[in-house]
């Protein structure tokens, strides 16, 4: 890499020639959050990659300049997601719609839209398409259009549904009423349970496998011995089970799928877990322990090396690298005697994203 930059510096036709996208590929590749994934995938073509490249050391040495967002009064548990240009937080009973500005480091704080229809605090919601799916304490799912006002809500749950996930046309969620169930998303079978499965336990995660025959939930380990199930979608009937002699309360917090055969998981015990089904199901991978005995609450990936969580104090955000056992970089966003947990995490190549309890972080690592 720094020969390709003296290179560059000799003259303009040296400087285009090592400007080249495909002379920067195999070193983007072997980058954190650079854009492209385990297998090779570019994801942001639009981008030089050896702009990605640069912004890129600043992951790896964690220079970046922190900045809030958004803040809020009360206290609150928010789940965001991060749509083109637009962001979706929830806040109480309501999600509303931001759009960044073109720096990615600040908002348009006029909302461009308020998505409401739960009697209680949102949990959990995905995108869908052109829907907004959530999740609330009032045990009920909402489907919000997201350019209209167009809002369908059901009972699912007898108590409050923690989590949920939606793709190809079918939801699922996970309840603390210890069930998690399978809805279809078409607009003429809104609220029709497919299939109801007991899970002896609270359901806090919940993920649909890409191929979208199976998926997994992320249970309290208090009821039944392993807090990560996988379940066929089609039937309803449990699969395997992963890992084995998990402690009594080692609930899994987050969970997500990388790919069909790996997948992800943040835990009470204080470890992320990395699984790959085609080599066993009992034993993970690979494993990172937090390194001051925090829950961790989230977690998010770039599809490749870098590894982003979300501790259960003081709002700590951890960066790894995948390739190594030590966390890299710990960024703590709270300080002394103001604590929260990291709720929820997003990430681009250029920002990540923390909501904690009172504001919603960002850390620019394009302008450190």
């Amino acid at each position: 890499m720094r020969a390709l930059g003296r290179l560059a510096q000799v003259c303009r036709w040296l400087r285009r020639f090592t400007s080249c996208d495909l002379r920067w590929r195999r070193i983007a590749r072997a980058s954190l959050n650079s854009g492209f994934t385990r297998l090779g995938t570019d994801l942001m073509t639009s981008v030089p990659v050896k702009e990605r490249v640069k912004v890129s050391q600043n992951w790896r040495l964690g220079r970046c300049r922190e900045g809030i967002l958004l803040k809020w009064r009360c206290s609150q548990m928010p789940w965001m997601q991060l749509e083109d240009d637009s962001l979706y937080i929830s806040q109480a009973n309501f999600i509303l719609a931001y759009q960044f500005c073109p720096d990615g480091a600040s908002l348009n704080l006029r909302p461009l839209g308020v998505f409401a229809g739960h009697d209680e605090d949102v949990c959990h919601f995905v995108p869908a398409n052109s829907h907004i799916v959530s999740t609330g304490g009032d045990g009920k799912i909402g489907i919000h259009k997201i350019h209209s006002t167009f809002t369908v809500k059901y009972s699912a749950h007898e108590q409050e549904v923690n989590c949920v996930d939606c793709k190809g046309g079918i939801i699922v969620s996970g309840s603390r009423d210890r069930t998690a169930k399978v809805w279809p998303l078409a607009s003429g079978r809104l609220g029709q349970c497919l299939h109801t499965i007991q899970t002896e336990d609270r359901v806090w995660s919940i993920a649909i496998s890409p191929l979208l025959s199976s998926f997994v939930t992320g249970t309290a380990c208090c009821g039944h011995f392993s807090p990560l199930r996988i379940w066929d979608l089609n039937s309803g009937q449990l699969m395997t089970h992963l890992g084995s002699d998990f402690p009594p309360g080692a609930g899994v917090l987050d969970v997500m799928y990388e790919s069909p055969f790996t997948l992800l998981s943040c835990d009470y015990d204080t470890y992320v877990r990395y699984w790959d089904l085609r080599t066993s199901v009992r034993k993970c991978v690979m494993e990172w322990e937090e390194p001051h005995d925090s829950t961790l609450y989230c977690l998010q990936t770039d599809g490749n090396h870098l590894l982003a969580t979300g501790s259960s104090y003081y709002g700590v955000v951890l960066l790894w690298d995948r390739r190594q056992r030590a966390c890299l970089h710990p960024f703590p966003l709270t300080s002394t005697p103001l604590s929260s947990p990291v709720y929820c995490l997003r990430l681009t190549t250029k920002h990540l994203y923390a909501a904690l309890s009172y504001n919603l972080h960002v850390l620019d690592f394009q302008n450190p």
